[in-house]
């Protein structure tokens, strides 16, 4: 690190203990390999090879982990000599803002976001802030004119007191006990207008309207009439704040501009869903702001610190290595978890271990939100000696335009059919065809040569909302783990396009994620061979007295127990843990075998993808559910059917072989010949609690609906006697 860096790289301690570690490991999986080789059984020789087979893929898979953990890396930045340095001559930043249903996204969610954004410790000046909305919706349209008019107050507010969160409701909500001697008057005051601003809001969504003054009022309510829906509409742009022009504070300061887009939807094009509404604010921000850094966000993921930009920007201005970084991606964190993680949403693993990894062989995923990216490399640039960040950026010029001119030769860059004939969504913008377009968009940047940062700060920088119910959660990674393996499927797969282009340890992460689904086989064969054979009484692993036990038995201990301490580093909790192991079960036996049957269909013509938008609010009955910490079974889906299925055949396998044992008096013979297996029946029938819990006791809502438990009970019943008789 030279005497100007702004940021400093350090190496993670103990990585030589975890190498050591991690080839006893390795030693252990090989001996499994080999004792599957040398032992065939006669009678079963599918299932044994099924066996191999199950192996072979959980020691590849783990193989393939190894290149998040071999040699991480942790960044820490220079914010005081970024500020020294470039203080007076910062670039400017555009910033998006996504949502795409007033219902599933509620406008007060958008516009609490849009404000913490809008509020970071920035000049105002050289701050832009974009709202996409992809629903054309009037109230949010509405909530958004709102937000403008409360942002005069609450930015000299942030600026004053050095609020933080700068989310309004957030802030609300937590730091009405922690105020300064003389913040009171002013606190009860700000809270005063936004909960009026809120009522407002929260009315016209109930009437579904906006009262007829604020439409006479604002004449960008013009845009609307009785043809426009969510799928069908003009192109729909507003400036409401104009940086450039008289647009001020009440203590007389600049403010940041602030655009809402509604780009133009046809039924008879196709829109790409978020990379499509992207790209058009790319263009439309291009003649606005011109800002050379982008932040894209969600429009439920706060910001958290108001110092994120410059955090990012000490990455993009460093003299050494600055001028080889696309983009800086920070982790997804939430503000909504229970304590023990009752979905095992967090991401703590990956935010502390997995990423870090991939950070020291060449950059983390793009993960489509939390991200700093420079505005040429999203634009297609290659990377190449003479790569200089212009960070300074070119500015727009208005030569005398009107705000209403600029709005309408602007409009143009997001109709639906500018990009005809374009090379927009291939070599430009973000990439179409593809759940996970943000993904395949960063892969295919650091193939052209510019490497990534993971920035993992000690206050998180972003917060957001993670799904409140089983469902959501199962829904959600079907989408990511299919358009993984979507990924590795098409011309983009990093195996073929990324070899020669990045580094070995980076595809190898990007596999990682790419071979998600494909876990579902493996995972499905041990939860339902190993058990059924139990209940037949023939043992599938070596006898305890063997010293081929050993292997075995060191393998799953070491793994486990490295993964809980893992997990406990990360800050969870013991019961976190559980909680986690539990999903990654329901996740590779549910989501991800859904993620290979419509991608394998998709191949082959009979399956097209779809954008699933995650759920952003839940009832009131749910959420406490959900605070008490306890599992929504409550829907008839065919992910619930499975697991129940799975559920009721192991609680059959093991009763029934615990029986048969006791009948038969031989229970030092089935400790020694069927003991792995009664383990692992045992700990799966343990991880299934809540969904027993949820068949045969509850009786809220979120209870397993009796169609759900006779089906699965009768499929399990099924399965046992089947494998009797075979």
């Amino acid at each position: 690190m030279s005497e100007n860096s702004l940021f400093e790289t350090k190496n993670a301690k103990g990585d030589l203990v975890y190498k050591v570690f991690a080839s006893s490991i390795f030693a252990g999986i090989l001996l499994i390999w080999i004792y599957r080789a040398t032992h065939v059984i006669e009678n079963g020789r599918i299932v044994w090879m099924g066996m191999v087979g199950a192996e072979i893929w959980f020691g590849f898979y783990w193989i393939l982990t190894q290149s998040h953990r071999w040699n991480r890396v942790y960044r820490r930045t220079f914010k005081d000599s970024l500020s020294k340095r470039y203080e007076d001559d910062l670039g400017g930043v555009d910033i998006f803002v996504c949502t795409a249903d007033p219902e599933i996204e509620p406008p007060m969610l958008v516009i609490n976001t849009v404000l913490s954004v809008m509020a970071y410790d920035y000049p105002a000046e050289k701050l832009a802030v974009y709202l996409s909305d992809d629903a054309a919706s009037d109230l949010t349209f509405y909530a958004l004119l709102e937000a403008s008019a409360f942002a005069r107050h609450w930015l000299p507010y942030c600026k004053n007191f050095r609020v933080e969160p700068r989310s309004p409701q957030a802030y609300f909500t937590t730091q009405s006990a922690h105020l300064e001697p003389q913040q009171p008057h002013c606190f009860n005051s700000i809270k005063k207008l936004y909960e009026d601003m809120e009522n407002r809001i929260e009315l016209a969504k109930k009437l579904g309207t906006v009262s007829k003054s604020t439409l006479i009022e604002h004449k960008g309510f013009s845009s609307w009439d009785s043809y426009t829906s969510k799928t069908d509409h003009d192109a729909i742009l507003h400036i409401l704040i104009d940086r450039d022009g008289e647009a001020a504070d009440v203590e007389g300061c600049r403010l940041p501009t602030l655009v809402y887009l509604a780009r133009e939807k046809r039924p008879h094009h196709f829109h790409n869903f978020k990379a499509g509404a992207m790209n058009a604010l790319i263009r439309v921000s291009s003649e606005i702001s011109n800002g050379p850094i982008i932040l894209n966000v969600d429009c439920d993921m706060y910001s958290n610190d108001s110092q994120s930009i410059r955090d990012a920007l000490c990455f993009f201005l460093d003299e050494d290595k600055g001028h080889e970084v696309a983009y800086v991606q920070y982790p997804q964190k939430f503000h909504n978890l229970t304590r023990n993680e009752l979905y095992g949403g967090s991401l703590r693993v990956l935010s502390e271990f997995e990423f870090p990894g991939l950070d020291a062989c060449g950059g983390p995923l793009y993960v489509g939100t939390g991200c700093f990216h420079r505005r040429d490399t999203l634009c297609g640039r290659k990377f190449g000696e003479a790569s200089v960040f212009e960070w300074k950026g070119r500015a727009v010029s208005r030569s005398g335009e009107s705000i209403a001119e600029l709005e309408e030769r602007v409009k143009a860059l997001a109709s639906c059919t500018f990009e005809l004939n374009t090379q927009w969504g291939h070599e430009m913008g973000l990439k179409y065809g593809c759940p996970v377009e943000d993904v395949i968009t960063g892969l295919s940047v650091q193939c052209r040569g510019w490497k990534s940062i993971f920035f993992n700060p000690e206050r998180a920088a972003f917060l957001g909302l993670a799904a409140t119910t089983l469902d959501q959660n199962l829904v959600q990674h079907k989408r990511w783990s299919e358009g993984d393996l979507q990924i590795l499927l098409s011309k983009y797969s990093p195996i073929w396009y990324g070899l020669g282009r990045i580094n070995v340890g980076l595809i190898m992460g990007y596999c990682t994620y790419c071979f998600w689904s494909v876990n579902c086989f493996a995972t499905l064969f041990y939860s339902v061979i190993p058990s059924l054979y139990l209940f037949k009484g023939v043992p599938l692993f070596p006898q305890v007295s063997s010293m081929w036990f050993l292997p075995f038995a060191y393998v799953v201990t070491a793994e486990l127990v490295y993964s809980f301490l893992e997990y406990l580093w990360s800050g969870g909790t013991a019961l976190g843990w559980w909680n986690e192991q539990r999903m990654w079960l329901y996740k590779r036996t549910s989501s991800y075998l859904f993620a290979v049957t419509d991608t394998l269909l998709k191949v082959v013509g009979y399956s097209d993808s779809g954008f699933v938008i995650s759920a952003k609010v839940s009832d009131a009955d749910l959420l406490e559910r959900y605070k008490q910490e306890k599992m929504e079974f409550g829907a008839t889906t065919p992910a619930f059917t499975i697991l129940a299925t799975l559920a009721m055949l192991n609680v059959f396998c093991l009763v029934g072989i615990v029986m048969r044992v006791i009948w038969a008096g031989e229970v030092e013979a089935f400790h020694r010949s069927l003991g792995l297996q009664g383990i692992l029946c045992g700990v799966l029938v343990l991880m299934n609690l809540p969904l027993y819990n949820a068949a045969f006791v509850r009786s809220d809502k979120g209870s397993l609906p009796s169609v759900v438990t006779f089906k699965s009970t009768l499929m399990a019943v099924s399965l046992c006697s089947l494998s009797s008789l075979l």
